[in-house]
This record gives structure tokens, sequence and C-alpha cells, in this order.
């Protein structure tokens, strides 16, 4: 058995310290550690009125006063308390600014007055910082109690407990201990949030690890298109998406629940589906009746029959808007989707005309916001950037455009081609799939759009399953899940740093991994002084 050293020891002890009231220097050490009062005192204090510098502390004297042996719990709860006034602060200003601008010509609603303590906003706060803080005393915990295990004198404890030695002496057992912080997401009250986190936690993590696997060779003599987002995810995530979206209003995957998302939900609706839809879906439940699952179903116009009934009794609640639709259609579905135009293919190439700019709009906004981190690189080749930017705009909305309108106009397309009997709910997967095939020309940068769509697929399809009693779902399933990926990504991160990107680094500010850089610098420096 090798013998470890602790791999994040504690400081050296410190000096003397000044008198001070405990709660006091407890309260000055969780507020800022001596390497910010410094800052502070260089940029802020020292240019203010010499009343003022009187009555502060110099930095060395604040450095001796809150200086313990070991500063990583204080540190732990620093960063924790910060994850909590910045969350905080940062949901309240945005409910300041979605009820003053987003409201603007609306009717005001009254809100019932929720208790503080079951504050949504405060319990996000909560379960946020909970989280940060749990995940760096495991992760320390767990790293000590393996450096302890490995030493000589627990020999006699691997010997009586080997199962456990095992487990508790891997390489792996400070991450995977460390994510079971992850129980602090249990805080927030369990909504759409909550399980679109624990969805999110999931997929990256798969990600990461199928990065890992490959890098290891696991995916070695592969196709070109494996791996590659070509047509895989495009596809299959955009027909789950689909069939959701028409076959169920709950589970839709675009909640109307602002108006920003209502704004964007615009963007993707096919000209009057959308309120087409939400009349059909309650006429689902009736026996027989099948709204958009029968597509191929004879439209009789009441124009030219206004004596007689047109819609059978169970689907007389569509009779606003197949009354006033065009005589020339042929089939219900297109005299519900489009009513006022009686070609499909004529309402397919307005909807790509009109929808192109507008989405071209928003993401031109969108990816510029973005580029500003990244103003050098404009000054110094504006050309290129402009034009890179200009590009992605393009793809991004041309793949959108198509795949909705695609998704959509596949209806009308499937019943002029199809038999009635032939796939007469199947069809909406595959016309979804059809929509997918468009991000072939956002292959090189649609990663993150692609991954969105899964997410949406996954969170659908799991809401259409426990609709239809295909499965039950289980009390804090979603915290589970995210456990779970927590802990997948921390094991990548132990072994394959480098796939993670800038992920990584997050996952190493999670852990406190620059309070272990610090300990260990300063260590290097006094031993190379000594010699």
């Amino acid at each position: 058995m090798a013998f470890s050293e602790d791999p994040y020891p504690s400081p050296p002890p410190s000096p003397a310290q000044f008198k001070a009231d405990p709660i006091l220097r407890n309260a000055l050490r969780y507020t800022l550690s001596a390497k910010e009062y410094k800052t502070l005192h260089q940029y802020l204090i020292s240019r203010s009125p010499p009343a003022v510098r009187k009555r502060t502390l110099p930095p060395p004297k604040y450095a001796a006063l809150v200086q313990t042996k070991d500063d990583y719990n204080g540190a732990a709860i620093r960063a924790s308390l910060r994850v909590f006034i910045a969350t905080q602060t940062s949901l309240k200003l945005w409910e300041l600014v979605q009820g003053n601008l987003f409201a603007r010509g609306k009717p005001q609603r009254v809100k019932p007055r929720i208790p503080f303590l079951k504050s949504p906003n405060l319990r996000l706060s909560l379960s946020l910082s909970l989280l940060l803080l749990l995940h760096r005393l495991l992760f320390r915990f767990f790293s000590r109690l393996r450096s302890n295990l490995l030493t000589r004198d627990a020999a006699p404890f691997r010997r009586r407990n080997p199962r456990v030695s095992r487990s508790l002496t891997s390489r792996l057992a400070p991450a995977i201990g460390a994510s079971l912080a992850g129980l602090a997401l249990g805080v927030y009250p369990g909504d759409h949030l909550r399980v679109s986190i624990a969805i999110y936690a999931a997929t990256r993590s798969l990600e990461f690890a199928y990065k890992a696997l490959e890098e290891d060779g696991w995916f070695k003599g592969k196709p070109w298109w494996w791996g590659r987002i070509v047509f895989r995810r495009p596809t299959v995530t955009s027909s789950s998406t689909t069939h959701p979206t028409t076959s169920n209003a709950d589970p839709s995957p675009i909640p109307q629940t602002s108006r920003g998302q209502a704004q964007t939900q615009s963007l993707i609706r096919w000209p009057r589906c959308h309120n087409s839809i939400g009349r059909m879906l309650p006429l689902q439940s009736a026996p027989g009746v099948v709204a958009l699952t029968a597509p191929s179903r004879p439209f009789i116009s009441p124009i030219l029959f206004p004596s007689t009934q047109t819609l059978p009794p169970s689907l007389t609640q569509l009779a606003p808007i197949t009354s006033p639709a065009h005589p020339s259609h042929t089939f219900l579905s297109c005299a519900t989707l489009h009513p006022s135009t009686p070609s499909c293919l004529t309402t397919f190439i307005r909807y790509i005309l009109t929808a192109f700019p507008t989405l071209a709009k928003f993401f031109t906004a969108y990816y510029t916001l973005f580029a500003l981190p990244k103003w050098r690189k404009f000054v110094k080749e504006p050309s290129y950037e402009l034009n890179a930017l200009a590009k992605r705009v393009l793809r991004t909305s041309a793949f959108l455009t198509g795949a909705i309108g695609t998704s959509w106009g596949s209806i009308c397309l499937f019943q002029n081609l199809f038999p009635r009997t032939l796939m007469p709910s199947s069809r909406w997967v595959l016309g979804g799939t059809l929509g997918g095939m468009w991000g072939f020309i956002d292959r090189r940068g649609g990663h993150g759009h692609f991954l969105y769509s899964i997410r949406l697929s996954i969170d659908s399809l799991w809401k259409v399953g426990k609709k239809r009693g295909w499965w039950k779902g289980v009390q804090g399933g979603d915290v589970m899940l995210f456990v779970a990926g927590l802990g997948v990504v921390n094991v990548v991160f132990e072994n394959h740093k480098e796939c993670m990107g800038g992920a990584g680094k997050g996952i190493g500010w999670l852990r406190g991994e620059e309070l272990f850089s610090n300990v260990k610098d300063e260590q290097l420096s006094g031993e190379e002084k000594r010699k």
C-alpha cells in the first residue's frame, strides 16, 4: 500500500493576533479575506478622506486579525454568502425589469402574497449557496479521509474493512462524495426550473463522458458521421419535440410564462397552428375522435353548404376556425392550420420569407451581445470577425426557419402523399425528422442549439409519458438525476479535465481549487527561500 500525504494541507500557524472580539473577528473573516481587503484598501480606502483612513486598519493588521490556521472553511462560507447575495439580487432585479418593461400596456395581475421563507427566489438562492458550500466541504472531507486512510497508522482499519477501505481510498472517492452536495437542489420547490436544471446537468455530464471515452480510444474506427451533429441530434430531437407540441398541451416544451418566452414562441409558430391545436387538444379525450392524428379527414366548407352540418358533433369546437376557411381546402387539417390560404406550398413559402428576417434580427442581437467580450479581436481583424458573425447568424436563422417550417409543412405534405391509414399518428415523428435534416446547415456552430433541443425533447417526452401512464414519477427524482449528473461531471474532471473546456474552470471553482493552489504555491515559495 502506497502512502500519501494530505493533498490539500493547511497553511502554517498564523502569527500572534491582535486582541479583538471573537464575533467581530469571525464576521470580518467571513466577509473579506486578507488579500481582498488589501486590494480594497489599495484602490478605495487609500483614496478616501483622511478621517476614514484613520479609522480603518492597515492591510498587515487586518491580515493578522483574520488569519487562522486554516482559512478553507472561511473561504467556502464567503463564496457561499456571495453566491446567495448575487443570486437574490439578480432575481430581484429581473422581477423589477419584468414588471416595469415587459408588463407595459397590459393589465396588472394581482399576485398572491407569498411568505418570505416560502419565496421561490429565496429558496433558489439558498439552494445554490448551499450547493457550493456543501460541495467544497464534502470534497475536502473525503480528500482528507482518503489521505488519512492511506497512512501507516490506518493499516489495521484497512485489514478489518477491505471493501470500505477500497471505496474510501479510491482516487475518485472525493469526486463522488462531493456530488452528494447536489441534494441541496431539493431546497428549491419542485417546479419546471428544477427539472430543467436536472436535465441540463444530466445531458452535460453525458456529453463530457462521451468526450472522455472518445479520448481514451473507445470509438476508434468510427464512421465519419458518428458523434458529429449532422443528422442524428437535430432529427431525433426535432421529431420528439414536434409530437408533444401537437399531441399534448401541457407537456409542450415551450411554455408561455413570460413575454420574452411568448415572443420567442411567436417566431416558431406555423400560421394559426398554435390556436388551432389548442382547440383540437380537448377533443382527443372523446372516443373515436382524433383531430390531428387523422389528417386526411375531408373538409366540407360551411361557406358552400351553410345549411349542412360540416363537422361531426365531436369536432364542433373547430367551427370558429373552419367556418371562414377558404372553400378550396380539401383536408380538415389544412383548413385548420392555414384557413385563409388554400395553397399549402404558398403558406410554407410565406412562412419562410416572414420568419427568416425575424430570426436573423434576433440572432444578430443575440450573437453580437455575446461577442462584446471579444471586442479586441474585432478591432484587430474587423473584416474576418464580422464575416464570421454574419455566417453564424445566417446559418442559425436558416437552420431554425427551415426546421420549423418543414416540421409543420410536413403535415400537409404527408396528407397528400400518404393514405389515411398509413402512420396516422407516427407521421408527426417523421415530420420532425425531416425538419431536423436542416441541422446539416448549422452542423459546425449549432452545438448549443442541438443540445438545447435534446433537453427540450427529454423534458417533453418525460411529461408526455407521465401524462399517458407510460411511467410514474419518483418523488425527488429530479434531484437524484442532478446528483448523478454532478457525480459524472466530477469523475470526468478528475480524469480528463481538458475535455471539459471552459466548464472545467467552473467545476474547479466549485471545488475551491484556487485555495489549494494558493496553499501549494506558498509552500513551494517557502521551501525555495529556505534553500
